[in-house]
């Protein structure tokens, strides 16, 4: 498959090129281009020209490119699903769904961008001002670097993509190298719908080779949604330029069952909630704190529960745990379970890697002070289960930790879950529920190291584009 630079499709200038691998397997599905600083360079080129043509369009023309866009997917589900499948290791089913969401995602930031209105400032709000009235608008930001992670690849190409054409901006799409080939499709689409050259482009460069983007004065935002180690590097280099960033990045959320907590309910939503894509959710529940009247209940329902699960190749209908990435992100998960059983903790299901498998892992008496409980994030499915006393234990373990993404409490009493929810330091608190939750509408981002700005319908056009004041001076009698 080849790249998506200034409309056409392209070769690396070095003719360099990498393989795309199953990691269910470790065939090869494809072999793309391997970007160098140069194709960098031609395509952030390409967009300054095309933004300024793109910025000329009406809104109402740019949606109805972008829906003839959704018209292509559509016609093409299966295709995308399965190519996403097999390059994600993701269950079908999973694949499928977040296909879907681009219908959802798309359609919700075209419409909106129909009534992202200006303001108007009266005459004679203030003194002094009797005279004039103040036209308050938003102006696209310019050329904007999408770089998108493997985990949910459509989800974050719907938040970062869909914005940036809509407010009339240009997009350059970097994609992870371990699964860039339904995103490219994607692209290839967006072109075939209709928009211009330059305005979108797809660009496969190795980690090193994104950070050329993230230098380029010419690029006006950097979007990242990553690790924290990623988005401060990506911070520190895009300061130099004064380039604007939006950052979503690592999370350790906070599980909360309390005394009066439903076990069962709890348990459902710890399967949705952690397992989902294999645990690799930046906003999943990751550390599982149990009041310790109900720790030996949960963990026992936990176990009976995930064993109904069927894990297997991910492209079989039935499965719904299925592998990792990579076997280096496996080795990974099994290097921090190790590290907790060190800690204290004891492994009552699973702990054992086949290759980018790893078996979904429930561990308990995992101690507060162990490092999974604060600052180690686990990207799979492991249950790590830490037991609270009081209320105020509970909240102490979870605002412990640098990461504040998302977070969740379970309780009967909805004043008391109320109150846990607020006194979380975290983007998010979702009461009865696990913390897993992300509409396309929310405005979604993190506290702390778990990122700055936010994503969604009711945001992202905030972070896209840039305030101009026009004043009518002495218009008013």
């Amino acid at each position: 498959m080849k790249m998506i630079i200034n409309g056409k499709k392209a070769d690396s200038l070095s003719g360099a090129t990498f393989d795309v691998i199953a990691p269910a397997t470790g065939e090869v599905i494809d072999t793309v281009p391997k970007a160098t600083a140069e194709d960098v360079e031609k395509a952030v080129s390409a967009a300054v020209i095309g933004q300024k043509i793109w910025a000329e369009v009406p809104i109402s023309k740019r949606a109805d490119v972008l829906y003839r866009f959704l018209d292509i997917v559509k016609a093409n589900e299966e295709s995308l699903a399965q190519t996403l499948c097999a390059e994600n290791g993701k269950p079908i089913t999973e694949a499928r769904a977040e296909i879907g969401n681009i219908q959802i995602g798309f359609s919700g930031f075209i419409e909106h961008a129909k009534h992202y209105y200006g303001k108007i400032i009266p005459a004679g709000t203030e003194p002094g001002q009797d005279k004039h009235i103040q036209l308050v608008t938003r102006e696209p930001i310019g050329v904007i670097a999408c770089i998108i992670p493997f985990n949910f690849p459509c989800d974050l190409y719907d938040q970062k993509v869909a914005p940036a054409l809509m407010m009339g901006n240009a997009a350059i799409v970097l994609p992870s190298s371990d699964n860039p080939l339904t995103l490219m499709r994607l692209t290839e689409m967006l072109v075939e719908a209709g928009v211009p050259d330059g305005v979108i482009q797809c660009v496969t460069a190795p980690g090193a080779v994104k950070s050329i983007a993230v230098a380029d004065p010419r690029v006006h935002l950097v979007t990242l949604t990553g690790s924290t180690e990623v988005g401060i590097s990506t911070a520190e280099l895009a300061a130099k330029t004064l380039t604007h960033t939006a950052l979503e990045l690592g999370g350790n959320d906070a599980f909360i069952l309390l005394d009066d907590g439903d076990v069962d309910l709890a348990v459902e939503e710890m399967i949705w909630g952690r397992m989902y894509n294999t645990g690799q959710v930046c906003c999943a529940s990751k550390r599982f704190l149990v009041h310790n009247s109900l720790k030996d209940e949960f963990a026992k329902k936990a176990v009976e529960r995930i064993k109904q699960l069927k894990v297997g190749d991910p492209k079989d209908e039935n499965t719904q745990i299925a592998c990792l990435i990579s076997e280096k992100a496996a080795i990974k998960v099994e290097k921090e379970v190790n590290k907790t059983v060190e800690q204290g903790g004891k492994i009552i299901l699973g702990g054992k890697r086949n290759g980018a498998f790893y078996e979904p892992t429930v561990i308990v008496d995992v101690p507060k002070t162990a490092d999974v409980a604060k600052d180690m994030e686990i990207f799979g499915p492991v249950v790590p289960i830490i037991g609270f006393d009081s209320d105020e234990e509970a909240i102490e373990i979870a605002n412990s930790s640098i990461f504040g993404l998302s977070s969740c409490v379970f309780s009967s009493d909805q004043k008391r879950a109320f109150n846990i929810a607020k006194a979380m330091e975290s983007g998010g608190a979702v009461i009865n529920g696990a913390s897993f939750f992300r509409s396309f509408e929310m405005p979604f981002g993190g506290w702390k190291h778990s990122g700055i700005g936010t994503e969604g319908v009711m945001s992202t056009f905030d972070e896209m584009t840039r305030v101009k004041n026009i004043v009518l001076k002495n218009i008013v009698d």
